[in-house]
This record gives C-alpha cells, structure tokens and sequence, in this order.
C-alpha cells in the first residue's frame, strides 16, 4: 500500500483523520467562551455580547424617570 505523502505528516499521522476528529469534537475554546457570555454574561465577555448598551441606558433611565412621577 503506497501512502500519499501530501496526506501525512512526518510522523505517519494522517491530516484528513485529524481533521475529521476535530470537526465532530464540539466547541473550540472560542465558541465557548461566546456560548458562556451569550448564556451567562460572565464578566469579561463584553466582546461576545450582543446587547446595545445604550438602549439598556435609555430603557433604564425611562424606567426611573417612570417611577419618579408616580
């Protein structure tokens, strides 16, 4: 059996296998670190949220500014 050597690294390891393990293994370090700020709004994640500070501020502000006139 003759090996295709564009296939394999120096030690023998194929690079398809390698690759198709590492597409069914799940998550990369950085898609965890997105899932866990999206999920938990860890701190330190402000780069993975999706939320619009400045709506929060305006909703926030409208709510006291709300309860201020009751």
């Amino acid at each position: 059996m003759e090996r295709n050597h564009d296939n394999y690294t120096i030690s023998g390891t194929s690079i398809e296998e390698v690759k198709r393990k590492n597409a069914e293994s799940g998550m990369s370090y950085n898609e965890a670190l997105e899932w866990i700020a999206k999920t938990t709004g860890g701190r330190g994640t402000d780069i993975y949220s999706d939320t619009n500070v400045e709506e929060v501020k305006r909703r926030n502000q409208s709510s006291q500014d709300y309860n201020k006139e009751k």
